[in-house]
């Protein structure tokens, strides 16, 4: 595998630096300190109460499910799960907080010093240190009327549960970065505590980097990119900041330290404030939640749920045999390798994957539907893939009836019967077939005894044709090589 080109490259003297803060919602029943619905809605303010709207007084109740969720993604990305952790206040005003302050962790998070192994394009891999992890209630959500110049407050997701991960500033370029937020989104989809829905805001990154010469000793001064919602749009926005960054560097200017938003249509980033520090948010200790205590009892009953790993996924299926290629397609995708797990425990074999990718990805993507949807269960892809081991239909049959099946949702065999696919492989049949062709195309065999081996595939074309696509091209390749000496 080649590595994979970076904007870097063009700027051989210096280096970016780069940290991400990614923001995931939980998928409990309920909020993060009151009982309301934890559901995304279209219809505005009703899953609100007293608690999550801060009205004064209100007292917070913890869910204890949100502690169990950090606790078990703290134990899939090899943190250090805190005896005792703390909440605190973070102070700041928008429209969409009705306390005027977030109830988060400061000092004192559930997880710290953790990692995630990443691979690169080049098959090689590199280790991302986590920080800390901590938990924290979400904000509303803030609409803005372009027409009559309002803006709307919608509270539904205030106090939503989050998870908030946080690097060292260990990665290097863009294609890091994507690498990194595919591995983290992954490993929230395969322990199925978020939905990891962008487009929802389920799922959402801030990216810090800064830029400077390699033989600098100080990091640059950074910038945040805020809330960009999709793996495409966090390359390209990272891509172009460090750009921007280098191109001002060299033209003698100074970087400030800002948050920035990626606007998707002009490919560019804007300034959207200056960057707060944390003394601008004045912190301080929660006096209306207690300490988090957490044993070793506690430790060991959420390890026990703790599932396979998407990584270690990946390792599993290159030494059952799979390319790295098909091992990282399907484990990026839970759905599908779910699907590719149920039918293998049908078939050990090679096609079975080559289907999968092919044929069954490709009609997901036509039809435009799930795999919850679809048609062809994986037992029925088992079956369809043993009568193509066995030799009773042929690859080009295969996919016929793939089609069939994906259409109605019936038996591959019963298909192969109703509509006659069956394999010939009688080579008494076809060395007959053979000997027909090539006493009919002289002129063909000439060429192909004179030096032209491409004309072999016109033979083979033929012989298809004659048997209307059934015939083993394994036999009639041997038979046609045979009497074309």
């Amino acid at each position: 595998m080649t590595k994979e080109k970076s904007i870097l490259d063009r700027y051989p003297d210096y280096e970016a630096t780069i940290g991400i803060e990614v923001h995931v919602q939980l998928k409990t029943k309920s909020k993060f300190f009151c009982s309301c619905l934890n559901k995304v809605t279209k219809e505005p303010n009703v899953n609100i109460c007293q608690i999550c709207s801060g009205y004064p007084g209100a007292l917070p109740v913890l869910n204890k499910k949100v502690v169990d969720y950090a606790i078990l993604f703290g134990l899939a990305t090899n943190c250090s799960i805190s005896r005792i952790s703390t909440f605190a206040r973070k102070h700041y005003f928008y429209p969409d907080l009705p306390k005027d302050y977030q109830i988060t962790q400061g000092e004192r998070p559930i997880c710290t010093n953790g990692f995630i192994p990443i691979r690169l394009k080049d098959g090689s891999i590199k280790k991302i240190r986590i920080m800390r992890i901590h938990m924290e209630e979400d904000a509303g959500k803030n609409i803005h009327m372009p027409d009559s110049n309002e803006s709307l407050v919608n509270l539904n997701r205030t106090g939503t549960p989050l998870l908030e991960i946080v690097t060292e500033p260990d990665i290097a370029n863009a294609q890091e970065a994507k690498a990194y937020l595919k591995a983290i989104h992954s490993i929230v989809r395969y322990l199925g505590i978020g939905t990891g829905n962008m487009d929802e805001g389920a799922f959402r990154a801030d990216t810090n980097i800064s830029v400077k010469k390699k033989t600098d000793k100080e990091l640059g001064t950074r910038c945040e990119l805020k809330n960009i919602n999709s793996f495409k749009f966090i390359g390209d926005a990272t891509d172009y900041e460090i750009e921007r960054q280098l191109k001002l560097i060299a033209e003698g200017g100074t970087v400030k330290q800002e948050t920035r938003l990626w606007n998707t249509l002009k490919k560019e980033t804007a300034p959207m404030r200056t960057k707060e520090e944390a003394a601008d948010y004045r912190y301080f200790q929660d006096p209306d939640l207690p300490l988090i205590q957490v044993n070793d009892e506690w430790i060991s009953r959420i390890k026990q749920i703790l599932p396979e790993l998407p990584y270690e996924r990946f390792d599993r299926l290159v030494k059952e045999g799979l390319t790295p290629y098909e091992a990282d397609i399907l484990v990026t995708d839970l759905a599908l390798s779910n699907y590719y797990q149920e039918a293998a425990q049908h078939t050990k074999s090679k096609h079975l994957v080559n289907l999968i990718l092919r044929d069954l990805m490709g009609h997901l993507k036509e039809k435009k539907i799930s795999l919850s949807e679809c048609k062809v269960t994986p037992k029925k892809l088992a079956e369809l893939v043993d009568l193509l081991d066995k030799g009773t239909i042929n690859s080009r049959a295969a996919q016929e009836v793939f089609t069939v099946v994906a259409q109605t949702g019936g038996d591959p065999s019963e298909v192969v019967k109703n509509k006659g696919l069956e394999q010939i492989g009688s080579v008494d049949k076809l060395e007959k077939i053979v000997q027909e062709i090539i006493a009919t195309n002289t002129k063909q065999v000439e060429q192909y005894k004179g030096g032209n081996e491409r004309v072999f595939g016109f033979f083979v074309g033929q012989a298809m044709k004659k048997t209307q696509g059934r015939g083993n091209p394994k036999i009639l390749q041997n038979l046609l090589k045979k009497y074309l000496k």
